[in-house]
C-alpha cells in the first residue's frame, strides 16, 4: 500500500527527501505532509465544474471509487472564471504541496498548467484527461477514441429518426470535439446516406461559455428541430442539459454524452428524452492512475481507452433502447467492425 512505503521511506531518508524537494520548488512543511502518506488522489475539474453530470462527474465518481477503496484523504477542486493556465498550475501546485498524489487535471485546458506543475514535483505523478501533448515522465495523459462511440451514436441516430434529418451540436470548436462530429456524421451516413446532419458549435473558445451554458445549448437544439431534426447529439458539456431539455419539451430524441446521462438525477424529468449516452469512461481513467500510484507503479505516458478495451461505448439504460433489437444488433456490428479494423472512424 502506498501509505505504508511512504512511511517507510521518509524514515529511512527524511533529510535527502526533503533536499530533493527544496530543488525543485518544495518546502520542509511539504516534505512532511508526503511523510504523512494519508493524502492520495486529487483532481481540478475543467469548465462547468463539478455537477456537470457529465465530464467532470464522470471524474469525480472516479475519485470517489478510489477514495473508498484505499481509504485515503482526497481533494477535489472547482475551476474559476478568467482563470489563466498560471492560475491553473497553481492549483495543481498546490495539491501537490499538501501531499497529494497523483493529481489530475479534468480537461484538455490544463495541459500547460500540468506541464509546469510536473516540472516543479517530479516526484509527483500528474494525469490530464482528454490531452496528449504533455510529454513528462511523471505525467499521464488520460485520453479517449471518442469518435468510435460518436459513430455508434450515429448508427443509433440514423435507425431512430423519421425524418431522416439530425443534428450534431458541439460545445466549442477545437479539435477534441471535432472527434465527436466526425465519428456521429460518418457513422450516421454509412448507416443511411440518405440523413441529413445538421451541425453547430456553441462558442470558438470555452471562455464565451460553450461548455457551461445550458441555455446555449436548448437555443441550438431548438433551431435544428425547427429545421425537423428529431435526434440530436451533444457534445458540450453542462451546455448539453440545454440539449436534453429541449428534446424533451419536443418529444424527439437526444444523445447525451460521456457520462450515462439517463441515470443523472439532475437531468431524471427528461429521461425519456435520451435515447443512450456515448459514454467515454473517465471515471475508470482516473481511478486507474490512483491504483497505478498507490500499487507503486504509476501510469505515464499516453493511456488510450477505445471500444477494445471497453472504456468507450453507448449506454443500454432506456429500455426503449435496449430493447430494440434491430437497433442493437445495428450497433453491435459496428462495434465488431470497428474492434477488427474493418471500419475506420475518422478524427476530423
Amino acid at each position: 500500500m502506498r501509505r505504508i512505503s511512504r512511511i517507510t521511506v521518509a524514515g529511512a531518508a527524511t533529510a535527502s527527501l526533503a533536499l530533493a524537494l527544496s530543488a525543485c520548488g518544495g518546502t520542509s512543511t511539504e516534505a512532511s505532509s508526503k511523510a504523512q502518506g494519508d493524502k492520495g488522489l486529487a483532481i481540478a475539474y475543467d469548465v462547468g465544474g463539478k455537477g456537470d453530470q457529465s465530464f467532470n462527474d464522470a471524474a469525480f465518481a472516479g475519485l470517489e471509487k478510489a477514495k473508498k477503496e484505499f481509504g485515503y484523504q482526497t481533494d477535489d477542486v472547482e475551476p474559476t472564471e478568467g482563470e489563466t493556465d498560471a492560475d491553473k498550475e497553481q492549483r495543481l501546485v498546490s495539491l501537490a504541496k499538501q501531499g497529494y498524489n497523483p493529481v489530475i487535471g479534468v480537461g484538455y485546458a490544463y495541459a500547460a498548467a500540468v506541464k509546469g506543475a510536473a516540472e516543479k514535483f517530479p516526484d509527483t505523478t500528474f494525469g490530464i484527461v482528454d490531452d496528449s501533448t504533455v510529454e513528462a515522465k511523471n505525467v499521464a495523459d488520460l485520453v479517449f477514441s471518442e469518435e468510435q462511440a460518436s459513430y455508434l451514436a450515429g448508427v443509433a441516430a440514423a435507425k431512430s429518426t423519421k425524418t431522416n434529418t439530425v443534428g450534431f451540436v458541439g460545445g466549442v470548436d477545437i479539435p477534441l470535439i471535432h472527434k465527436f462530429q466526425a465519428g456521429f456524421e460518418q457513422g450516421v451516413k454509412d448507416t443511411n446516406p440518405k440523413v441529413k446532419v445538421l451541425s453547430q458549435y456553441l462558442t470558438q473558445t470555452a471562455e464565451e461559455g460553450g461548455f457551461s451554458s445550458p441555455d446555449k445549448g436548448k437555443s441550438a437544439a431548438e433551431g435544428q428541430i425547427e429545421k425537423k431534426a428529431d435526434v440530436v447529439y451533444a457534445a458540450a458539456g453542462l451546455s448539453g442539459q440545454g440539449v436534453i431539455e429541449a428534446a424533451a419539451a419536443n418529444k424527439v430524441w437526444a444523445i447525451g454524452v460521456d457520462s450515462d446521462q439517463y441515470k443523472q438525477e439532475a437531468l431524471a424529468k427528461y429521461k425519456d428524452a435520451i435515447l443512450t449516452s456515448a459514454m467515454k469512461d473517465v471515471a475508470k481513467a482516473v481511478y486507474n492512475l490512483a491504483k497505478s500510484v498507490e500499487d507503486g507503479k504509476p501510469e505515464t505516458g499516453i493511456v488510450r481507452g477505445d471500444l477494445k478495451t471497453g472504456e468507450v461505448g453507448l449506454s443500454n439504460s432506456n429500455p426503449k433502447f435496449a430493447d430494440n433489437a434491430e437497433l442493437q444488433e445495428a450497433i453491435k456490428t459496428a462495434e465488431e467492425k470497428i474492434v477488427s479494423g474493418e471500419i475506420k472512424v475518422k478524427t476530423s
